[in-house]
This record gives C-alpha cells, structure tokens and sequence, in this order.
C-alpha cells in the first residue's frame, strides 16, 4: 500500500483564488433585487385611469421601432424593491442623469420590446393549502401541517408563475399561510406577497367548520380575533352565511347576526386588521356590509329558492359603504351558466351600481387550480365587467381591496416593484396576460415554473370544471327534506 504524500500547505486552499467555495448563480434572473435597474418596454400601464372616460393611464407609446429608438416606449426605474421613477424612455435617461445618487452609464438596462409593463396581478379570494384534487383536504394524518405548508408553498409558485405578485389567503388551517407568508418574506421560498387570514371564523358546525376557529358568544368572537391576531394573520374572515361546501349548510341563511359582526369587525379594527367575509344570501351580505366590513366574498345574492336574485338597494348600501367584492367567477363560469343560470354572479349589476369589484376567485378549492387566473379574468369580462375595469380590479382596486392600497398594484414612484412585462397589449386583449415575459416581485424577477395546462370541460354531467360548486346538490337536500315533510300525514 501507498502511502499518500503530505498535502503542500504552501498551495492555495480550495476557494481562496476566488474567493468563493460556492459562487453566487443567477437562475436566470436579470434582476436580483439588490441593485437599481430601467425596465424599457412599448408602453406602461400605471394602474390608474385615464383621463377619458373608461380609458387607462399609459406611459409611453412605442408602436414600432422608429418611436423606441426615439425613447417614445415606456420606462420604470427600480432600486431594489421599490419603484424610482416611471415615465417615456427618454425621460427616465434624463431623469437618471439628473440624479446626484446614481450613475447613469452604471445602471443596467433591461429593454423588453413589444411588451407592456403593468403592476402585478392580485388574487383576492385563495385558499393556499388546499391538495389542487377533487378532494380539498385529503386525510393527512400526523403529517397534516406539514402537507398543508407544503401544498400552500405550491401554491404560491403556481400564482407566482401566472404573474400574481399578491394574494389574499381567506381560510388555511394550522394558520399555514401566516408561516409561508413569512417564509417569503425571508427569501427562503418565492411566491407572491401573502396577506394571510388563518382559519375562517364560523359557528360551531357552520361552513368551514373544519378550520378549526368555531364560536358561539361574544367572548369567543372577541376572543378567535385576538387569537388570530396573536398567530399574525392580516385579514379577519367570517363566514356570514353558510356555504355550498360545508355538508348541512345553507348559503342563503346568514350564520351572525349584525351585532355580532360588528363585535367581531370591531375588535379586528382596533388590532389594525383588515376584515372579510363570506357571504352568498342577502340577510348575510347585509349583516357584514352594516356591521362595517371591509371586504365581501361572493355576494351573490342567493335565496332558498336555489336563485341570485339581485337587491338594488342593498347594492347601492354597498357601494355607499365603500365595500370591495370579489363576485368569485371564475374561468369556466360561461359554461357553467350555459347549462344553468340560477347561480349567475350579478358581477355587472353591482359594478352598474357602483360597488367596487376585484378579482377573487376562490382559487384552490376543488375545479378552480390556482393557475387559472387569466381565465378568471376573462369570464369577468364575458359576465359584462368592461375589459379597462378588469384590468383595475386585478391590479389596483385589487390591491386597495386586500388592505394593501398604496404599497401595491400602481406603478408609481415610491410603490413596491411588484410588476409584469406581457407581450402584446391587455387593453386590446386579456389573453395577452398568459404572454409573460417577465415576472418581478419585490424588485427580484421570478423565473416562472413549466405548469400543467387547464382543460376546458364541456361535459354537463362532469363536476371537474372551474366552477364553485352550484346550488344544486345543497338545494337538492333541503327540497328532499321539505318534500319529506310534506308527505308525513298529521297526527
């Protein structure tokens, strides 16, 4: 055997030549959020209206290479996670120039022709730690914390893919999302900013039951918000009425009554929460909106005769109230109201009325996969919303709607650097938001992952398609039970 020959303690140590054991890798990222970086594109889409009726602010316009040569496009400078500076290419080289801070010719630039830069889309309504199956919480077992962090961590990445920089999470067991909230945060995983509510507050037995957060009293309401308030969540949600997912429950019934939501309102405000709430019947949206809610999911007007049936003045109690709704129509409710209208979202009526409508989608329970934004986007549209309007109720409404107004969704000085880069032109087309050719959150761009593709289920027997579940199965219990009732001679 060969004995082996002393190392040379004279020679370099691996890494000392370089001063690395590991460099640094991008992944394909051009920005890494640390630095200062101009985004150039043909036009920037700031979040706000135009000045013309119906019409959206842009910056910028770029038609062909002649105007982009002649610094005509769109420009959005960013230092880190915030935004700098926003206006026509020639005035951001101008404008880098002026500054006593920064060196001009230092600054890299990140020219992205024939797109359009526009704030980062916002989901309102997501339940981050459901399986993305048929079956929403599969038997976990002891392992059921891990697998829901572990879903919610998924989830993330899928929004984050399809260019939502920004989501609200109204209902994750175990408070999950409050721990992949600060994950993000703390770089360890990537995904959108989290406004995380924890377990949906409900009536012993009511809808959701099973997030683990029941009362029944004033001191269990005063006592889940300071809970939930002590685990670090950013939203409060309540079940107002009951829901079409929950066995026994009826949506059109409301589960508190107004002085109990304004108990539960109130004592989220003085925490400084954000407040939210489920509700489909009339009796339930009333309750939430008098009792001072910030946020309404659904509102879709059910009675127990299985049909929306839009309340005019309730509407317009609403739109006084300044109330944000997500109307919760999701990418394959057109087929669904093909095959049955009763359970049509009166997403026009209220916006008609004034109500301030954004895009939430109940994203992750079963038939709604995250990844099907656009296509949300696109039946809010088919559903009567104007394209211009949908485009705020993604990006800024959106923000406003999820307590985040001023921090995101506007591309605008002193705003966080959420953004997209899309080929082509929103306003002429929501399908160009699947172009993504550039996805930044917090200053730092996201690479987004391969996803598997959303199939458009025509079968009117299939209950796989992107749709909340109708009314039909809950109504069928009850009219069961009545018809029962009936038939039972008097004794």
């Amino acid at each position: 055997m060969t004995a082996q020959t002393p190392a040379d303690l004279t020679r370099p140590a691996p890494g000392e030549t370089t001063g690395w054991i590991t460099p640094a890798t991008t992944g394909g990222e051009r920005l890494d959020g640390r630095g200062t970086v101009l985004l150039t594109a043909d036009r920037v889409l700031t979040g706000r209206r135009g000045d013309a009726a119906g019409s959206l602010e842009v910056v910028g316009d770029a038609p062909d290479d002649d105007a982009r040569m002649a610094g005509a496009g769109g420009a959005v400078l960013l230092r880190r996670h915030r935004i700098l500076f926003v206006g026509t290419a020639a005035e951001a080289e101008t404008h880098l120039r002026e500054r006593a801070d920064l060196l001009a010719d230092d600054v890299p630039r990140v020219d992205l022709p024939g797109t359009t830069l526009m704030p980062g889309l916002i989901e309102t309504h997501d339940h981050l730690p459901t399986s993305g199956t048929a079956l929403e919480y599969p038997d976990y077992g002891a392992h059921e914390v891990a697998r829901l962090t572990l879903n919610a961590t998924r989830a993330a990445r899928e929004l984050l893919s399809v260019g939502v920089t920004s989501v609200q999470s109204l209902g994750a067991r175990h408070y999950v999302d409050v721990a992949v909230r600060d994950a993000i945060r703390n770089g360890d995983v990537r995904g959108p900013r989290v406004v995380p509510a924890g377990p949906q507050i409900t009536t012993t037995g009511g809808h959701s039951f099973h997030a683990g957060a029941e009362v029944d009293s004033l001191d269990d309401i005063r006592h889940q918000v300071r809970l939930h308030h002590k685990m670090g969540v950013e939203t409060v949600k309540v079940m107002s009425t009951g829901g079409f997912m929950t066995g026994g429950s009826a949506p059109w019934n409301a589960q508190f009554s107004q002085a109990e939501l304004e108990a539960l309102f109130g004592e989220a405000h003085r925490l400084g929460k954000w407040t939210a709430a489920h509700a489909h019947g009339v009796d339930g949206i009333a309750n939430a909106v008098r009792a001072g809610v910030d946020y309404v999911a659904h509102a879709s007007f059910i009675t127990a005769a299985g049909r929306s049936q839009f309340d005019p003045r309730l509407a317009d109690e609403m739109a006084e109230a300044g109330v944000y709704v997500d109307a919760t129509v999701t990418a394959d409710m057109p087929r669904m109201l093909r095959r049955d209208d009763s359970f049509a979202p009166p997403a026009r009526q209220l916006w008609e009325h004034g109500v301030k409508i954004v895009a939430g989608h109940d994203a992750g329970i079963p038939g709604v996969p995250h990844r099907a934004y656009v296509g949300g986007l696109e039946a809010l549209e088919w559903v009567g919303i104007p394209r211009n309007e949908v485009i705020l109720a993604a990006t800024s409404r959106a923000a406003a709607g999820i307590g985040l107004a001023g921090v995101t969704g506007v591309l605008a000085e002193g705003f966080d650097a959420d953004l997209i880069a899309v080929g082509g032109d929103p306003r002429e087309g929501l399908g160009v938001l699947r172009d993504l050719r550039m996805v930044v959150s917090m200053g730092r761009e996201f690479v987004p992952d391969a996803l598997i593709g959303v199939p458009v289920f025509d079968d009117p027997e299939s209950s796989i398609g992107l749709g909340p579940i109708g009314p039909a199965a809950t109504l069928a219990h009850w009219r069961e039970h009545e018809a029962r009732a009936l038939r039972h001679p008097e004794v």
